[in-house]
């Protein structure tokens, strides 16, 4: 069974203007499904084809580079589609928010350290929401398609939120501008979804 393409859980330009159509249909028709093919490609004839993403991810180590990126990839924006919605933004409420309060203080100081950590990851790569070992949320940023469920992560845990900072992720319409785009996307973030995640990881 190879791994596929999830589709988007909602229309490429339901989070228009905050993310444009064109950028969500190319960025996920074609850079997820890229990263799905060649990960198929990579494991084809192995028995990993057949494991779950999230096992691949969690020893990543014993893999090869190309193993690495496509999984990290396809794991990486599958969870990306899902935390993101239509008419969401706002606030999380209930346990989670609660969370969030205790660890950074407040939900605004919580926002910094995710627009610093995406602002300041040099070229590509990703700003994390993730739960630790010791259940206790953590913002951190990796490079490339890594995130904080690999074994070679510097700070390890359970992802919950991200945000891709790769270039194909805003350029369309924010260009240089990355800041702009780690502003606009609080705009979009399905916290319902965020919740149950972190429901699960704990």
């Amino acid at each position: 069974m190879a791994f596929e393409l999830p589709a988007l859980p909602y229309a490429a330009d339901a989070l228009e203007p905050q993310i444009d159509k064109t950028t969500m249909e190319i960025h996920h028709d074609k850079h997820h499904q890229g990263y799905v093919t060649n990960l198929n490609k990579a494991l084809e004839g192995k028995p990993e084809a057949d494991s779950d993403i999230e096992e691949l991810i969690k020893h990543i180590s014993k893999y090869p580079t190309g193993v690495r990126n496509n999984g990290g990839g396809h794991y990486n924006h599958s969870l990306f589609w899902k935390v993101l919605g239509p008419n969401k933004g706002g606030e999380p409420t209930g346990e989670l928010g609660d969370a969030i309060k205790q660890a950074f203080g407040s939900f605004e100081d919580f926002k910094t350290k995710m627009k610093e950590a995406g602002a300041t990851r040099f070229g590509s790569g990703w700003a994390w929401l993730s739960v630790g070992t010791d259940k206790k949320l953590q913002v951190s940023s990796t490079p490339n398609q890594d995130n904080p469920l690999m074994d070679v992560a510097e700070v390890k845990g359970t992802p919950i939120f991200g945000i891709d900072v790769w270039e194909h992720a805003y350029y369309l319409k924010y260009q240089n501008k990355r800041p702009d785009y780690l502003a606009a996307i609080w705009e979009v973030v399905n916290w319902d979804a965020v919740s149950e995640l972190y429901k699960k990881a704990l």
